[in-house]
């Protein structure tokens, strides 16, 4: 039985996943994706803050600033995260997986070493996923393979 020979920029039994999208596609993405985000962020921080209690405007400000600023965050690290290494890559986005894990928890009243017990169990979960998928996605080089 013959095989195809593998093509220059893959190596032998690594494959690119076809990508359905074009690339206005991907250009608008890359804004509606850590927007919506950000907006679900801060909508779940500002319900879990007012507790059942009224709406307030100082809710709704601390919901609209939490939504900034996780967006903020999620662009910059996703900018930096792709020029790292797949150990750095990874770590990056456990950092700041865990530190928006824990805010949130922190949002219930718990007290700080649980918050940050939870937030370390969540990290370390979050590691290992994304270091594997990183680890799996690269050749013995260290090349991407998108």
């Amino acid at each position: 039985m013959a095989n195809a020979a593998p093509t220059a920029g893959t190596p032998t039994g690594m494959h690119r996943t076809p990508d359905v999208f074009d690339a206005n596609v991907h250009r608008v993405m890359a804004v509606v994706t850590p927007v919506a985000l950000g907006l679900v962020y801060g909508w779940w921080t500002a319900e879990i803050r007012r507790s059942g209690g009224p709406i307030t405007g100082w809710n709704v400000l601390f919901g609209f600033v939490t939504a900034l600023a996780f967006i903020v965050l999620y662009v910059a690290v996703r900018t930096l995260a792709g020029r790292l290494p797949r150990e750095l890559h990874a770590a990056l986005w456990t950092a700041f997986i865990g530190c928006a894990f824990g805010f949130i928890y922190s949002q219930t009243d718990a007290s700080v070493g649980r918050a940050v017990l939870m937030s370390l169990a969540v990290s370390a979960g979050a590691f290992g996923l994304l270091f594997y998928r990183y680890y799996t996605r690269e050749d013995a080089a260290g090349h991407r393979i998108r």
